[in-house]
């Protein structure tokens, strides 16, 4: 968005600060008052309010009784339209939802619900995310809640701000341009961008990547878990892979017996024994994959940090602590 719609602003800050909104944008949940509503002609605003000048002149200079009154009924319009204009912004509330983590590169999706508490429709609303431009349409039935999504880029790992927003709308007819700005309070969590990356070998070690290895029992059956390469042949459950592979002809999933006596290894991943050569946020990268690759293949896994030790253990609560540790990681 072009903040000087006007080349001229730029030489009157003051004026530009005016003509933009002298009020900082609210946060939080928001209800737009009529003071926070900003409103100037549109180009086609201005041609209207120039034919008006030429209309109103020419009648004065003949006399013409017809021309007075079609001059002042198309003001009376283009000023009932301004009121429009602004009535179609004013008293909305918007608040924001949950905006879910993603990794660095993707794009992330931050979810804004505008409540519309009168009894008249709101429709032509664009929001826009100052800071990257994505923007949405959306139109508001009389007392109805839509929800609208935002895309902004995530470049990099650590919480993410969704900044400012304008809510902009020119309805009924264009001649004018309202809008107002929020800035809720909401942000996103962005992992670094994982590393595609084999998991280091298990060894009984206690080093990163490393796994000490138990003895494996052979008590009574306890479970299922996902398959790990270096599981024996013996404890595969080849009724399972069967049945699923009469169920879903393409699955290769592939599950291992567990038994009460069983002590799965636990599978170490230590920023120190990586090359420092390598850079912290490629360090991190490799460390996230590594994370993935754990979740998947069901192991047991456990992430050390200077200063961050999360215990060993998997499934989603796990997978979550140890991106989360690894997004933060000295991060400003």
């Amino acid at each position: 968005m072009r903040l000087f719609p006007f080349p001229a602003l730029r030489f009157w800050p003051q004026l530009a600060t005016w003509f933009h909104g002298s009020a900082p944008p609210a946060r939080g949940e928001t209800v737009i008052a009529h003071r926070r509503v900003y409103i100037v002609p549109s180009r086609l605003g201005l041609y209207f309010g120039g034919a008006l000048a030429i209309l109103l002149v020419g009648s004065i200079n003949y006399v013409l009784s017809l021309g007075f009154a079609l001059t002042f009924l198309l003001a009376g319009m283009g000023l009932a339209a301004m009121v429009q204009t602004t009535r179609n912004l004013a008293r909305l509330s918007v608040r924001t939802g949950r905006a879910d983590p993603v990794f660095a590169g993707d794009t992330a999706r931050f979810r804004l619900t505008l409540a519309n508490p009168g009894s008249h429709d709101r429709p032509e609303i664009l929001l826009r995310h100052l800071g990257s431009g994505a923007q949405q349409n959306i139109d508001i039935a009389p007392t109805d809640t839509v929800e609208a999504a935002l895309a902004v880029p995530a470049p990099r790992r650590g919480w993410l701000p969704l900044g400012r927003v304008m809510l902009e709308t020119r309805f009924p007819v264009g001649l004018f341009r309202a809008w107002s700005y929020v800035e809720p309070g909401c942000r996103c969590l962005v992992y670094p961008r994982p590393e595609p990356s084999p998991l280091p070998p298990l060894a009984p070690s206690d080093r990163a990547g490393g796994a000490r290895a138990h003895a494996q029992g052979s008590d009574d059956f306890s479970g299922l878990r996902g398959y790990q390469p270096s599981d024996s042949p013996r404890h595969v459950a080849w009724k399972s892979v069967a049945r699923s592979d009469t169920l879903h002809p393409r699955s290769d999933a592939m599950l291992t017996k567990q038994f009460a006596g069983d002590a799965v290894a636990e599978l170490w991943l230590d920023l120190g024994d990586l090359p420092a050569a390598l850079g912290l946020e490629l360090c991190l990268s490799r460390l996230t994959g590594w994370v993935l690759a754990a979740e998947r293949a069901g192991a047991i896994y456990g992430l050390r940090l200077p200063g961050v030790r999360i215990e060993p253990g998997r499934g989603d609560a796990q997978r979550a602590a140890c991106l989360e540790a690894l997004a933060l990681f000295q991060s400003a």
